[in-house]
């Protein structure tokens, strides 16, 4: 967040650190989520928590925008093929630190993974579990039209094309 502030533009925007429940009701024109961090909500009950905060948090004709990959275009196949270990300095030791992952693989719709790190001085290895699920478009309509959303529409970029069942990911907008 330290350098997204830096952006010409952020003096305009309102940044808020925490999760969707530190939202206040009614206050906002835009609601954005990055990254497909959408997919971090493994529970259904956890993703919906999270769509009826943005749209408590929405004022009326307010817009909540978010990314997400489409399961049909089986992203964690090329995942599991990459084995690439890469190298970088750590910011405050100057130590080389190896960074590499780990597949599980998919269970259901969820594919979990290991990202590790490895200090080459001290030879320590931290490890973090990640899971992502993969909810389809159909899933993920159903749960912002549940939450009151009006207006729900999936685009497969940035330039606003409609997105397909053979999209690589969905960029989701919905209107409250």
């Amino acid at each position: 967040m330290h350098y997204a502030k830096q952006k010409a533009y952020a003096q305009e925007l309102t940044w808020i650190v925490g999760d969707s429940a530190n939202l206040k009701p009614e206050v906002y024109d835009v609601v954005i989520m990055t990254a497909n961090v959408a997919q971090v909500f493994i529970t259904d009950e956890s993703w919906q928590a999270v769509v009826n905060d943005a749209y408590s948090a929405l004022k009326p004709g307010g817009h909540f925008i978010f990314d997400t990959r489409n399961p049909n275009a089986k992203t964690w196949e090329e995942w599991q093929k990459d084995d690439t270990v890469d190298q970088i300095q750590d910011l405050n030791t100057g130590d080389t630190l190896t960074i590499w992952e780990e597949y599980e693989g998919l269970n259901g719709s969820v594919f979990t993974f290991y990202e590790k790190i490895k200090n080459e001085k001290t030879n320590k290895v931290i490890e973090d579990k990640v899971q992502l699920i993969f909810r389809s478009y159909e899933e993920i309509s159903q749960s912002l039209y549940q939450a009151g959303f009006t207006k729900v529409q999936a685009y497969v970029d940035w330039q606003l094309k409609l997105a397909t069942s053979k999209a690589k990911s969905y960029i989701f907008h919905s209107v409250k």
